[in-house]
């Protein structure tokens, strides 16, 4: 633990900066202990079948406008029914005049796409194999390329949201990706900072933090060969996790089949634990950050990572809601990353629907 005179990370409040972001948390461990009278979530977990006639996801189903879904065995991709961007959209340029600074619009295009990872109805990542695995983050791979050599795709953001805490409305295991043709905001912001470091530094912001954390070991979640799960020194949410490479990797396209089943590992692991923190559906948005497809840079200071971002807070009912001072000043927490990433290597790897 880092030393501080007469300060207990594990008792005072303190904030913590985010180097990618250039922001701080507000870290809040005394409250730990205060009686909650706020929303709970359902506990109970509904039983899902492994096919379900009336999901839109299922292989063989019919989905928005009558298109059918085929019959598919492994993964499979289509176009977002209800894309948030579209191919098409007209350019638009401002017209000059007084309001321009403070009134700014502007058109843009891009696509959205879903994957379902499995035909089975009833599975989560945490319950599939890695060799299941192994096909999404090839699918993954296969469909960035694909984006990324579209001329007017500059950002690919793929994510997975799993339940309805997270806003999910198809508990069929999937993901989306949104692809664009602007650099969305945060991406751009944790590039930016990427750069800076490294013109300072002469070295790569994450590799030389995952160095730290190693040597530390406090934070650590999981390892294998290839990635190590962390949670972050400045992690706004309760067990937010962070997943690296162990060498400079900027994209998907970067990771040979060794390093593709190690992802796959890691997720299934990562994301098992969640599971077993709390014995349910544990919910998260997990996301994949990479450098622009826009081929402006090299983009050597960037390194690829998967982080969640998951709301559960003390159990399976109790969710921490980023509002009031979080939306206002800055997001703040109770329990500590380090006690976070301690409850979380206490987890078994052994699904708790799987246990004898």
């Amino acid at each position: 633990m880092m030393s501080a005179s007469h300060l207990e990370f594990t008792e005072h409040p303190h904030r913590r900066h985010n180097p990618l972001t250039n922001r701080s948390v507000l870290v809040s461990p005394h409250r730990a202990q205060r009686p909650w009278q706020g929303q709970v979530e359902p506990a109970a977990e509904e039983q899902k079948p492994t096919y379900d006639p009336k999901c839109y996801l299922c292989p063989g189903n019919s989905r928005a406008g009558g298109k059918q879904n085929p019959k598919y065995d492994e993964t499979f991709v289509f176009t977002n029914d209800f894309a948030a961007l579209l191919p098409d959209t007209p350019s638009f340029e401002q017209q000059d005049g007084a309001d321009q600074d403070l009134l700014k619009v502007e058109g843009v295009k891009g696509t959205c796409k879903v994957i379902c990872f499995s035909p089975r109805h009833d599975w989560t990542v945490a319950e599939m194999s890695v060799d299941s695995l192994i096909g999404v983050v090839r699918t993954w791979t296969e469909q960035h390329r694909l984006l990324a050599e579209t001329d007017y795709i500059h950002h690919v953001q793929i994510f997975e949201n799993k339940g309805q805490a997270m806003g999910c409305s198809n508990p069929h295991p999937h993901c989306q990706i949104w692809a664009t043709e602007f650099v969305p905001t945060e991406p751009a912001v944790e590039f930016e900072n990427m750069k800076s470091y490294m013109q300072r530094k002469r070295s790569n912001m994450l590799l030389d933090y995952l160095a730290i954390e190693l040597k530390a070991q406090e934070r650590i979640v999981c390892e294998n060969n290839h990635f190590v799960a962390l949670v972050p020194f400045w992690a706004e949410w309760p067990f937010e996790t962070l997943v690296l490479p162990r060498t400079h990797c900027r994209s998907l396209q970067d990771l040979d089949s060794n390093q593709q089943e190690g992802l796959a590992d890691i997720y299934r692991r990562v994301t098992c634990r969640y599971d077993n923190l709390f014995c349910c559906s544990f919910p998260y948005s997990m996301g994949l950050r990479q450098p622009p497809t826009d081929g402006k840079d090299s983009y050597e200071y960037c390194q690829f990572n998967m982080r969640f971002y998951p709301p559960l807070l003390r159990s399976a009912t109790v969710r921490k809601f980023m509002v009031g001072f979080e939306m206002l000043g800055e997001p703040q927490r109770d329990i500590t990353p380090e006690q976070a990433a301690e409850r979380l290597r206490q987890c078994p790897e052994i699904h708790y629907k799987h246990k004898n």
